[in-house]
Formats: structure tokens, C-alpha cells, sequence
């Protein structure tokens, strides 16, 4: 078994980590070279090009920012040949672009399925994040012990396009839940209202979400260093849920302000930061 891991940034790197001494050899590819250095000092080999990680292995797994990102790396130098090997595409696509991703990679020789997560590092670490696995049912079942060697909560969903869009859908939660609680937070806050009481009430209501713990300490300090998941990435998300949820004839007003209060923190230069940055937008400093 050899496993070709593309895209070692934010998430891509503790992935592919888990592959390390579990595979007969790990091959690395990242467009900007130095993401790949820690891996190469745990015995990853770093490859030049997407096409070289992809010749040397049968398993390639995918971890990028956006669609037309993994078509640069499984389709540069116009390599064209999947004969024999499998794509794990784990980052968020859309259903159709997926099912696209599919087809040429079939029509190349090779087999596919979509295996994007939800979770952050700490689930990583802990091996409980969550892979929502889409296609072939047998062809997942077949892969799923090389999944296991990332995640014990390993999923299938269904069809090619069945994880991509649960992806997105449990991803339009993450801001929109953010927003909620930084709006409530920040009034009791303006009103000088001890806020202990209003969380302790909220953990024992149906209103609760253990993400609202999580980001607390970030906007008490104002801190959003060493994002869980980057602000700029959760426009994306946001853009992409946009346009499939109006495709869909779903009123989207919630995702617009949502995508506002994103863009807003944007532009006060805080895209690297924790998604929950949107708090400096909802309750600016004085």
C-alpha cells in the first residue's frame, strides 16, 4: 500500500500524519513547499508534483481548498492515468462537482469516492472525527480499514454527492450558530450582566451546542490565533452553501447575513483567523 496525501496545510498535515509507518511509503505534495517539512521529518517523502505523489502511489487522498484547487493537482501536467488507483476526496465540493470528479477519474481508469469530514485537529489527534463517506458502497467497504487508520466514526451516507451535500449543510451550522450566540453573548455583556448564570441556564436547555463553550474563550480574549478552521475558509463554505441552497429554491436569508457579518470581518484583516472572529463584527471594541 502506498498513499499519496495531497494537501498538507491546516488539516491535510495531522491527516496525512496518521499514515506515517502504517503504509509502505507516504508521498507529500503541497504547493507551497515548506507546509510539507514536518511530515518530511517523520518520514514522509515529499514529492516535486501532484503527478509524481500520484504515479508513486495506488491510494490518493486529497485535502484542499476548493474544487478548481484539486483539478490543478489531480489533472496537472496533463496526467491522465488512474488505472489501478483510488481518489479519497476530503474536501468540501459540491454535490455536482463531485459527481464530476467521478466521471473524469473513471474515464482515466481509476475509482473515486468522497470522503469530506467534520471535525477540526482535537478529533483529528483523538481519531473521532467524523468521515461521511459517498459512492460505491462496496468500494467504500473496501477502503474503509485505511480510513480507520485516520477515524473510528467512519459514515456512509450514500451515492456520489450524498456526502458533499450533508457537508455542506452541516457547515451552514458553524457560522450561523456562531453568530447566534456572539449576538446573545455580546448583549448581556453591553448590559454588564454576569454571563455564568445565562450559560449555565443554556447547557441545561435544548438550545445548547458544546461549540458555544469552545469559542467563549476566544471572545472573551479577543484571541483568534491558531484557527480551528480560518475565517476566509468559512466564506467559502458560506459561498458555496449560497449558491446550492438558492439552486434549491431555499430562502437564504439567514446564510446572507451570515456571509455579511464574513465579509465584514474580512476586510478588518482577520481571513487567517478562527472563524470566530465574526464576533469583532457583531461586538466591536469600543
Amino acid at each position: 500500500m502506498k498513499i499519496a496525501f495531497l494537501g498538507t496545510g491546516l488539516m491535510g498535515e495531522p491527516l496525512a500524519e496518521k499514515f506515517i509507518g502504517k503504509s509502505k511509503q507516504l508521498y507529500i505534495y503541497n504547493r507551497t513547499k515548506s507546509k510539507t517539512n514536518a511530515l518530511k521529518q517523520k518520514g514522509a517523502l515529499a514529492a516535486e508534483t501532484p503527478a509524481e505523489a500520484i504515479n508513486e502511489s495506488n491510494i490518493i487522498f486529497t485535502m484542499v481548498t476548493d474544487y478548481p484547487a484539486l483539478c490543478s493537482l489531480l489533472f496537472s501536467e496533463g496526467y491522465n492515468s488512474f488505472t489501478g488507483k483510488i481518489v479519497v476526496q476530503m474536501s468540501t465540493i459540491s454535490p455536482g462537482e463531485s459527481e464530476l470528479l467521478e466521471e473524469r477519474i473513471e474515464s482515466f481508469g481509476g475509482e473515486y469516492i468522497e470522503a469530506p469530514v467534520l471535525g477540526s485537529i482535537p478529533q483529528i489527534k483523538d481519531s473521532s472525527l467524523m468521515i461521511l463517506c459517498g459512492g460505491k458502497e462496496e468500494l467504500v467497504n473496501k477502503y474503509k480499514p485505511i480510513l480507520e487508520l485516520i477515524s473510528d466514526n467512519i459514515t456512509y451516507v450514500g451515492s456520489i454527492g450524498s456526502a458533499a451535500a450533508i457537508k455542506l449543510a452541516l457547515n451552514q451550522f458553524i457560522p450561523s450558530l456562531a453568530a447566534i450566540f456572539s449576538a446573545s453573548y455580546s448583549y448581556l455583556i453591553k448590559n454588564n450582566i454576569d454571563t455564568i448564570p445565562f450559560i449555565n441556564i443554556l447547557k441545561q436547555s435544548a438550545l445548547y451546542a458544546p461549540t458555544y463553550d469552545k469559542k467563549i474563550s476566544n471572545y472573551d480574549s479577543r484571541n483568534y490565533d491558531n484557527p480551528n478552521f480560518p475565517l476566509k475558509h468559512m466564506l467559502k463554505d458560506i459561498n458555496l452553501i449560497e449558491t446550492q441552497f438558492k439552486e434549491a429554491k431555499i430562502n437564504t436569508g439567514i446564510i446572507n447575513a451570515v456571509k455579511e457579518l464574513l465579509i465584514n470581518a474580512m476586510g478588518e484583516n482577520l481571513g487567517d483567523k478562527d472563524y470566530s472572529a465574526l464576533y469583532e463584527v457583531i461586538n466591536p471594541k469600543k
